[in-house]
């Protein structure tokens, strides 16, 4: 995931507010620390975006999630030619996700701060076959011919937000934009595991897998 670099002025940090459950205002709220350096997800910036991408990229202004409209100004990439860190600028005024004189983004984007993120390892868990019927094999093969070799995914080194930290083991959460996931019983203070249970739609993830087919 890139690092952000928010142009946020403000020494320290300060804190927004999110609903606990998006679809459920009697959930309650809890405070997520702002500050100048953010993570965003590796697929909510492209340096070329190609038609209807409304994510952040070079010049285009989106929303961060309860926080500040943002525009991306440039970019620092690695040895490999990879977007590492993208600086930004923001508006002050828009603190909230709203802005006065009334004009709209197209997109909002999640973030946590550098600051302030925990660390956890997040397990991707997909279809273990690659066919519906397993057994569907040529001549001389079995069922371990169809075993899916992307079936389970392991980031090693996400950040969550800091509210995450007392997690605890089987307890059920919904990462916005991504899915439903589970504290594993592998989690142990310091070292938080998450297991995604249900995957939400990528309506972004849809398109490109039809341009590249």
């Amino acid at each position: 995931m890139p690092r952000l670099l928010s142009g946020f002025r403000k020494r320290g940090s300060h804190a927004g507010a999110k609903e606990q459950q998006p679809e459920d205002d009697s959930a309650g709220k809890r405070k997520v620390p702002f500050s100048k350096v953010l993570y965003i997800e590796q697929d909510d910036f492209r340096e070329d975006p190609p038609k209807q991408y409304y994510r952040l990229s070079p010049g285009r202004e989106v929303r961060l999630r309860y926080g500040y409209f943002i525009t991306a100004t440039s970019v620092v990439k690695n040895d490999k030619g990879e977007v590492i860190e993208v600086h930004c600028t923001y508006d002050p005024a828009t603190r909230g996700g709203n802005a006065p004189d009334g004009r709209k983004v197209k997109s909002t984007i999640h973030w946590v701060s550098a600051a302030h993120g925990v660390d956890a390892e997040v397990r991707i868990y997909d279809k273990l076959f690659t066919k519906e019927n397993p057994d569907q094999v040529e001549e001389g093969q079995d069922f371990t011919a169809n075993l899916n070799p992307q079936s389970l995914e392991v980031i090693s080194h996400a950040k969550v937000e800091p509210s995450l930290a007392g997690a605890l083991p089987e307890s059920r959460y919904q990462f916005e934009r991504l899915g439903y996931f589970c504290v594993d019983p592998d989690s142990v203070p310091g070292k938080l595991v998450f297991n995604r249970t249900i995957a939400l739609k990528d309506t972004w993830a849809k398109i490109e897998k039809k341009a590249g087919s």
